[in-house]
This record gives structure tokens, sequence and C-alpha cells, in this order.
């Protein structure tokens, strides 16, 4: 099925070395992945808009992502990593430019820390919800949990990154409780994403907790590739190239479509859920 204005909810676009320079301290390294790329994707996917994410390895120099945003001409937004000075005005620029919300991620770079994440939530939340944009987490679960009181209160969404990287496939677990509660309140989205970034590996148990989710609030989920799949190979320094991960298109589409099932939760997911966060 072909959804004319359907999104995927985290894509990366990565340029050539000499134009965007990445970062001394970065976790990996990975190739070029043009706009081009991007857009063929998209078409595999049978989608035409996408979120283009920040992605570690060039900090907080967000050009590569807004150059990415004018080449895509209003078919895509972007999530920024930005520094806690930038100045209010720089925010409202990047709005005009597209992008409507920042990435904190603690995963990446193995800083699995509460305390820093309630910090970073308190300084940003109030900032940006005077412009409408929200807070993308990507942190294990239970540091997310940790910090449920503290989201609940936010005046700004939180869009948690790929499956929330949920552990308990059974959804019997104290974090997973918290989660759903908060999840219940529409105070958070999560994102359908990156299945081999998650501890749940067996796919009717996944499929299972795509359905525990729905059931929960089909209107705070979005679905999305993680293209261009970024890995760090085994073996290989940070500053030494890895491949990305091969996925298959259709492998892709075959797990979406297991995953939200009808055609009324992949209208939700794909396309109405994105238009009102992302405001497309």
């Amino acid at each position: 099925m072909s959804w004319m204005a359907g999104c995927d909810a985290h894509v990366h676009v990565m340029g050539e070395r000499h134009i965007y320079p990445m970062v001394a301290e970065r976790q990996y390294t990975p190739g070029p992945a043009s706009v081009q790329d991007l857009q063929a994707h998209l078409k595999r996917q049978g989608l035409t808009r996408a979120v283009i994410i920040q992605p570690s390895v060039y900090g907080n120099d967000n050009q590569c992502m807004l150059d990415a945003l004018r080449s895509m001409a209003g078919h895509a937004r972007g999530v920024a990593v930005l520094d806690t000075h930038t100045a209010t005005s720089q925010l409202h620029t990047l709005d005009a430019q597209g992008v409507r919300g920042i990435r904190l991620n603690l995963e990446s770079s193995g800083q699995h820390n509460t305390s820093a994440l309630r910090a970073a939530l308190h300084t940003w939340a109030p900032r940006l919800a005077d412009i409408g944009w929200h807070i993308q987490i990507y942190a294990p679960l239970a540091v997310v949990a940790a910090c449920a009181s503290h989201i609940a209160q936010l005046p700004v969404p939180v869009v948690l990154d790929h499956f929330a990287l949920w552990a308990d496939a059974s959804c019997t677990s104290a974090e997973s409780t918290t989660l759903l509660e908060l999840l219940a309140q529409g105070q958070i989205y999560i994102k359908l994403s990156a299945s081999y970034r998650v501890s749940i590996q067996d796919p009717q148990a996944l499929q299972a907790l795509c359905q525990r989710l729905i059931a929960v609030r089909p209107d705070r989920l979005l679905w999305a590739s993680d293209w261009p799949h970024t890995n760090r190979e085994p073996g290989r320094g940070p500053h030494e190239v890895s491949s990305y991960r091969v996925i298959a298109s259709e492998d892709l589409r075959h797990e979406r479509d297991a995953w939200l099932g009808t055609p009324q939760i992949q209208q939700q997911v794909l396309v109405d859920n994105p238009h009102q966060l992302y405001r497309f």
C-alpha cells in the first residue's frame, strides 16, 4: 500500500566528510548517505515524508541536517542537537527551517545518567513549549521510567526512540507499567522502529508489544525505519568507517505491516500522528 503523505519518522543523512566534519569523540564513523539516497528509500517504502534526526557523529553542528531539510523542499522535518546556550532567536530560525524538536541521546554515548536527563528536561522544556517543539529521548527504558514523574509534568511532548528500548515483552515489569501509564496519559510518543536495537528479538513478541501499545494510545505512536541503519562493526575503531546494516526494503515493509495491522492504524501512525507532531 502506498501512503501519499506517509512519514518515516526517524532517518539520518550523512554528508561528505570534507564538507561536514564529524566530532572527534564519536563512537562510530558512517559512510555517506545522501538526500538522494533517502528519497530512493522513501520511494521503496511508498512514503513521501521523513523526519531527519541529528546523528551523534555531528555533535551539535546541525548543518548537514539543515541542508537536507532544504533539499527535501517541505517533505521533511528535523530534530536537532543543541547547546543549552542556544538563543531563543536561533530556535525560531530553526523552526522556520523545519526543525521541530531536540534530541537527548544518552544511549549512543553510554551515559545512562538519570540525573542528567532530569536536568536536561528541566532546562529545555519551558523554552521549547513556546515554539511547539518536543523532546526526543534515546535512553534505556529504566532511565526514562525513573524520570516518569518529571515527564508527566512537562509542558512539551516527549518522543522515545526505538520502542523506548523496551526490554520486557510481557509488559509486567515496574518500568513497563510506568511507560504504559505515561503513554495512556498522552505525554509520550513511542517510535516503532529499529527492531535490531531492541532486546526483544522474537518477532511475535515484538508484534504483540506493538498491539499492546496500539491498544493504549494509537494516536501516540510513530513508525520509523532508522535508515540508513547505522552500525559500528565489530573490530572497527570509532574513526574507522563502519558499513551500514543491510536491511532489505521488503523486510521493512513486511515488519511495518505486521506491526500496524489494519489500514486504519496505518493511516493513524504513518500519516495523522506525524502530521500533528511535526506540523507538516
